[in-house]
């Protein structure tokens, strides 16, 4: 069911959106955009609602500022306006949508069902975590290239997760790469919450970019929050043996131990790429590199490393 997020501190308001919305959308309702932005920036909803005071800037700004971000401007944001007002420049809002007040009852659900497709026809994301994929990661790359902007680029593998997989099932799995996901993006905002990127290739692979001299210390913590959050989805007894049994590629039944993750990090801060394949090659050969480890790690090219 996706996920909508209601910002509204009239509280009439919010209940007319909740009626409307709740029999096909997991509504989620906020009295303020400062409390709101906790949850969307720890798992990015379908759509965003907000009640909009043209005289409260405050709100607008946070709005605006969240949009400009290359993790959420892809994140549709619907405005509420109240009847009649006088709208000075759509230049002045990051929304890609809106619905009068007067005409709540009868136009707001096509209007978000209409908001929610739009979105996911001109956007490229993973349906899974929400997060961007790889068409959006190689434009963020080639246009960070292209300006010459010194950064550093981060591939993650999960490791052990067809087993896990196999074994436990595809819900289990799913819920595994979403949290995954979250907590990726989680910790990347919270160290650099600006000019930071995450996405998801697909499956269990993912990237973040950031500053050079941040990635490590980022990376360590994701490998930290990994370890203690991934043992949570295995069952007690499995727990116990630290181990789990489950079928190999060719069909065999074998032990295999918990997921960990590989993380392969390259960067740009000396310019020697021009193409986002050249710097995503050498992040895949570190990634490569930090497999032949036990455990979880993250190896990073030193030949263009931080000073």
């Amino acid at each position: 069911m996706k996920t909508i997020v209601v910002v509204s501190g009239d509280t009439v308001l919010t209940t007319i959106i909740v009626k409307n919305l709740e029999h096909l959308y997991n509504v989620i309702a906020f009295s303020g955009i400062t409390s709101a932005l906790d949850y969307i920036y720890n798992s990015i909803p379908d759509l965003v609602i907000v009640k909009i005071d043209l005289n409260d800037t405050t709100v607008i700004d946070i709005l605006n500022n969240m949009k400009e971000d290359p993790i959420f401007s892809q994140l549709p944001v619907m405005a509420v306006f109240p009847a009649n007002v006088a709208i000075p420049g759509w230049n002045s809002f990051f929304i890609e949508d809106y619905i009068g007040m007067p005409d709540l009852a009868r136009e707001m659900l096509p209007r978000v069902e209409l908001c929610i497709v739009r979105s996911e026809r001109s956007v490229e994301i993973n349906p899974l975590t929400r997060l961007p994929g790889n068409i959006s990661i190689n434009k963020q790359i080639q246009r960070r290239l292209d300006a010459g902007e010194a950064f550093a680029f981060a591939y993650l593998d999960i490791d052990q997760f067809k087993p896990f997989n196999d074994k436990y099932g595809f819900s289990r799995g799913d819920e595994a790469l979403r949290v995954a996901g979250r907590l990726i993006l989680n910790i990347v905002k919270n160290k650099q919450p600006q000019n930071s990127f995450a996405g998801h290739i697909g499956g269990d692979d993912f990237i973040y970019i950031m500053r050079a001299d941040l990635i490590e210390e980022a990376s360590s913590e994701i490998i930290d929050s990994f370890k203690r959050i991934i043992q949570t989805f295995y069952d007690p007894e499995d727990r116990d043996k630290g181990f789990i049994q489950s079928v190999d590629r060719q069909g065999n039944l074998k032990a295999f131990p918990f997921m960990t993750i590989s993380i392969g990090i390259a960067n740009n801060k000396l310019g020697h790429f021009s193409h986002y394949g050249e710097i995503t090659e050498i992040a895949s050969k570190m990634k490569a590199h930090a497999k032949r480890f036990k455990g979880s790690c993250f190896k990073t090219d030193k030949r263009y490393g931080p000073d």
